[in-house]
């Protein structure tokens, strides 16, 4: 995908946000690391053109909740005081491909309290789940095969591209 159909994408699902939640009074995004926190800004950019507002894009680290890394320590406790009780949560990422990410965030963003609900929007979504996670809203979806990989590159404008 060029920089401009990035740019489209993320400008769509911008708005497919707003409208999913009626606004934006009650979000709170969250950028998974690394690749889905600038794609999470931009979005947070984009959203506040619609509505004339000042939503902001946390970032998220799931690596302590990774299923696939036993060697990790616990998690800690978030360093800031955000409390996501009784909000809309939004993930954001670049490529949904096993899930795996998708399920860590979900257990990540439970530090942050009790959500009302959380939702998952990713830009690519690949296939290939090993768990049962679907997201919410999707830029594009491209069959790939499992040794393919999907590079979305966040330095400057936004591109994806697909690698054997």
């Amino acid at each position: 995908m060029s920089p401009a159909r990035v740019r489209r994408t993320l400008r769509r699902l911008a708005y497919e946000v707003v409208e999913r939640n009626r606004g934006i009074d009650s979000i709170e995004l969250f950028g998974i690391r690394e690749s889905g926190v600038p794609l999470a800004r931009t979005l947070a950019t984009e959203v506040n053109a619609i509505e004339d507002t000042n939503l902001s894009a946390h970032e998220l680290d799931v690596t302590p909740f990774r299923d696939d890394r036993p060697d990790l320590d616990p998690p800690e406790m978030p360093p800031h005081d955000l409390d996501a009780t009784d909000r809309d949560v939004v993930l954001v990422d670049d490529v949904l491909f096993t899930g795996r990410t998708a399920r860590a965030a979900l257990d990540a963003v439970l530090q942050y309290g009790r959500p009302h609900s959380i939702q998952l929007v990713v830009l690519i979504d690949r296939g290939h789940r090993e768990y049962p996670i679907q997201p919410d809203c999707t830029g594009r979806l491209l069959q790939t095969k499992h040794r393919e990989e999907v590079v979305v590159d966040t330095d400057g404008d936004f591109a994806v591209y697909l690698e054997d």
